[in-house]
């Protein structure tokens, strides 16, 4: 029987609804199951069941919660090769890419596990004599989380371990594009969770609309800017706090100083990671003159030389892009590159493979400007510009030039560049002789102008937005 991905709603499966295929985009003959969309109806009722189970869940004695997180994640850790399988199958992603996403995702649950037990309050002397003050935290209540397709247990787990930890409720809108992953977190959260404090439900656009725009507290997102600002302007209707993880250019500034095998492996990491289809690609490659030439001919090369396949296939590095309406965007891309000036130095064309699947080289165009569109919106694919620059000075004004501000590195040896570009690169990560990608869930994450709204994500950070401060008083008499 075909699986069918649905509704978790107060601890009852419900996969009632219209229907939605699933496809292996790396053997588009193969599919994988049905989504059963959520109904208007279904998403008040999940919202319904989280309002109802958030007061018990938030009493729940702190160790008690620790441990039923750090189960949640240990299981995560323990299964991490049967998920991650069906991860890489669903997605497209290498094996070894599903796998280390999901046994990270099972490293967030039990990091939020601790956390349960760091949730240490302040006190403060009064100006007035006599007076006590104590400043706690508390849950905002129920959040609604919705999530991407490109990292669906990672993505989902940096944000619900957290909210979980600090006694929220949640209801989950995961990607349509990769409902079984998302079917087989619920399963895992289900078995160690109170009925009604976890609930998700499946569907596109319509279900994230009914969920931001319903009786929440708080809606996290990560997703395109276009779509982030619609759930803003939906989730402040009901004064619901929001957090948005959205759209980025991301530039590596590669100095005529640099280590060429350092500047060649982080660009190939960065640009071509994931099959370019993450927020953190370096997607503009900013390159000194004197060293222009002998790094377009190494970094081709390398990229030339990633092996692209199914995922499933030893040996893959690039697996297929998500979709082929997603395909056919990059495409589009490639072409409006070229229109607009810019010299195609390798891929740019579909490959076809032993399976029919969505499959696209390492793509790199050189000849390229900061006022081209592909250096002005996310691609999100295999696909990185180049320009070339004659000072750092023009290359930091380079980098900062963009509507976003995710992530941005430098490659160089000097040390006065490093320090000067970490100090006055506008974004949220910088990083130096690193790609734009790798960031450890400890610590803060997250961008800014375009690229994020809202409290900064994972580490202890992730309070900001899952925990509201209250400020008691006290007159012992």
């Amino acid at each position: 029987m075909t699986n069918i991905y649905g509704q978790l709603i107060d601890g009852e499966w419900d996969v009632s609804g219209a229907r939605m295929e699933n496809i292996n985009p790396s053997d588009i003959s193969d599919t994988i199951g049905h989504l059963a969309s959520a109904t208007p109806a279904q998403v008040a009722d999940a919202i319904a069941a989280a309002r109802a189970a958030q007061p018990g869940w938030e009493s729940v004695k702190l160790e008690e919660k620790k441990n039923i997180l750090h189960a949640i994640g240990q299981e995560l850790i323990d299964r991490c090769d049967e998920i991650g399988t069906l991860l890489s199958r669903e997605e497209g992603k290498p094996f070894a890419e599903g796998r280390g996403e999901t046994f990270r995702a099972g490293e967030f649950y039990q990091y939020y596990a601790a956390e349960c037990l760091r949730q240490i309050g302040e006190s403060a002397a009064s100006v007035r004599p006599g007076i006590n003050i104590e400043i706690s935290r508390e849950a905002i209540g129920v959040v609604g989380l919705i999530t991407p397709w490109n990292f669906p247990i990672a993505i989902a787990a940096w944000k619900m371990g957290p909210a979980l930890a600090y006694g929220n409720t949640v209801v989950l809108k995961p990607s349509e594009v990769t409902p079984a992953t998302a079917h087989v977190l619920a399963e895992v959260l289900g078995k160690h969770l109170p009925k009604g404090v976890f609930n998700i439900v499946q569907g596109g656009g319509d279900v994230g609309a009914a969920l931001s725009s319903g009786k929440i507290d708080g809606v996290s997102f990560t997703g395109s800017v276009p779509t982030g600002r619609k759930i803003a302007q939906a989730a402040i209707q009901n004064m619901a706090r929001v957090q948005c993880e959205m759209g980025s250019k991301n530039p590596i500034v590669i100095m005529d100083n640099a280590d060429m095998d350092i500047a060649v492996a982080q660009s190939i990491h960065g640009a071509f990671g994931a099959s370019g289809q993450k927020c953190t690609a370096s997607s503009r490659l900013i390159v000194h003159e004197n060293i222009h030439d002998e790094f377009i001919e190494k970094f081709t090369k390398a990229a030339e030389a990633k092996k692209v396949g199914h995922a499933l296939e030893e040996g893959t590095e690039l697996g297929p892009i998500v979709s082929e309406s997603q395909m056919n965007k990059i495409l589009d891309y490639v072409q409006l590159a070229k229109d607009e000036g810019g010299e195609l130095v390798t891929g740019g064309a579909r490959l076809k493979r032993a399976s029919e699947g969505y499959y696209l080289p390492p793509t790199i165009f050189t000849n390229t400007t900061n006022d081209m569109r592909v250096n002005r919106e996310e691609i999100f694919g295999p696909m990185t510009c180049v320009q070339k620059v004659s000072s750092y000075e023009e290359g930091l004004e380079r980098a900062n030039d963009t509507e976003f501000g995710l992530a941005a590195s430098i490659i160089t040896t000097n040390l006065k560049q490093a320090e000067h570009y970490k100090r006055n690169a506008k974004f949220g990560s910088v990083l130096v002789n690193l790609a734009t990608a790798g960031l450890d869930y400890h610590v803060p994450f997250g961008g800014r102008n375009s690229s994020s709204y809202g409290p900064r994500e994972q580490g202890m950070h992730a309070k900001d937005f899952y925990t509201v401060m209250k400020t008691a008083y006290t007159n012992p008499g």
